[in-house]
């Protein structure tokens, strides 16, 4: 049974990994954006130029909490699968030493 449901777990995060690709993909397409936003909007400002640095400031810092976020989330899932195949793989030896111990013991006849 839990053998099962480490499969399901594997199955599932295999499924969401190509979601998650993309979300990078889009969150990488999203930074470069903000950050001619920002060179842009910082070359413009003339006398208002701390005030473009302040906005900076915080896209940078609201645009790298969100990767942070994001890279820590796929790492959790990373560990899952690292988690559910190490499961599959002790269920798996346990099963073998099974079969080898059945038969040793019909191989010595009792």
């Amino acid at each position: 049974m839990k053998d099962q449901s480490s499969s399901e777990e594997v199955m599932r995060i295999l499924e969401e990994a190509p979601n998650a690709q993309k979300a990078l993909r889009e969150n990488y397409n999203n930074l470069q954006s903000v950050a001619e936003y920002c060179y842009d909007n910082y070359v413009m400002s003339g006398d208002s130029s701390l005030k473009a640095l302040e906005e900076t400031k915080n896209f940078t810092t609201q645009s790298l909490a969100s990767v942070a976020y994001q890279i820590s989330s796929l790492a959790n899932q990373m560990l899952s699968l690292l988690n559910a195949q190490t499961n599959q793989l002790l269920h798996m030896e346990s099963s073998i030493n099974l079969v080898g111990q059945v038969s040793l013991t019909i191989a010595n006849g009792c």
